[in-house]
């Protein structure tokens, strides 16, 4: 495996890997790698000759209130597992690099980003958009995979691409899960043995939600009240949002008449955790 930190010089690789016929596969990620990381990687492996991972802490993604400074990194363990699983190139750009002196421009993405945790978070979506951009410039990928946990980011994603002609081809992965259901999430090093089992608490919601729209329920108003007694049950825990939306539009919506999607972001001590999952109802006959 190659590691690469210059812009200019990953520009270069991926133009070889082109002239050649081969075909890119990406990963762009924060570092301190997970099992959910890899998986993304695998999934690029089987759908690409070559497959590039970058680690990059993205300033201009985060607020000032937020975790950009203690955000956890381990670039010699991210190395060994990056190798392990076939990553070709790994990509480590500098802030310096990314963000030369003048950079002054950005990709906005409008309706999409008005929801669930743009809500919470202004300019996060706009420094995901341009840094994701600029990566597929620098990387020139065929394909690129997103994990579905961050379920606003790939849908954010999937309409950049779409609306800016980018030719590259946007794979999503299902969440990958902790034995106990917990999603994966590097933040997860943050939550103390105790903060842990009260996690728990987002999986169990979502289970509970599924179920009873399983059940006949479609009152999304129900739902989110039910959800929200169970997390507040759990110590430590606080609830930044409890949504049920439209999967593609993201907007709230008061009935669940075929699918929706139930998407929360909860505080666990002082790990801000997300988790979503599609509910859908269940003809009879089915099983449930």
């Amino acid at each position: 495996m190659e590691i690469i930190y210059n812009v200019s010089l990953m520009q270069r690789k991926a133009d070889e890997w082109r002239s050649a016929g081969k075909k890119i596969g990406f990963v762009p990620t924060m570092g301190f790698f997970h099992e959910g990381h890899l998986e993304l990687m695998r999934v690029a492996r089987k759908n690409a000759d070559v497959v590039v991972a970058s680690i990059f802490v993205n300033p201009i993604q985060f607020g000032p209130s937020e975790d950009y400074n203690r955000y956890p990194k381990d670039i010699e363990r991210d190395k060994k597992k990056a190798q392990d699983v076939g990553v070709d190139i790994l990509f480590i750009p500098s802030v310096e690099e990314m963000y030369p002196d003048g950079f002054q421009t950005k990709v906005h993405v409008e309706k999409l980003t008005k929801h669930l945790c743009g809500l919470f978070r202004p300019g996060h979506f706009d420094g995901v958009t341009t840094v994701v951009t600029k990566l597929f410039n620098i990387v020139k990928p065929h394909v690129a995979v997103f994990g579905e946990k961050d379920y606003q980011q790939l849908l954010v994603i999937k309409r950049m691409v779409k609306d800016l002609n980018m030719d590259v081809h946007i794979i999503g992965v299902p969440t990958v899960r902790e034995a106990d259901g917990l999603a994966m999430s590097s933040r997860n090093t943050y939550l103390s043995p105790e903060e842990r089992k009260s996690a728990l608490c987002l999986k169990k919601s979502i289970d509970m939600a599924r179920d009873m729209v399983k059940k006949g329920e479609s009152n999304a108003s129900i739902i989110k009240k039910k959800v929200e007694e169970l997390i507040t049950s759990y110590p430590f825990t606080k609830i930044q949002y409890i949504s049920i939306c439209d999967p593609d539009t993201l907007e709230e919506i008061s009935q669940i008449n075929d699918k929706a999607l139930i998407a929360m972001a909860v505080f666990v001590g002082n790990a801000r955790l997300i988790d979503n999952a599609i509910l859908e109802k269940v003809e009879k006959g089915d099983r449930i």
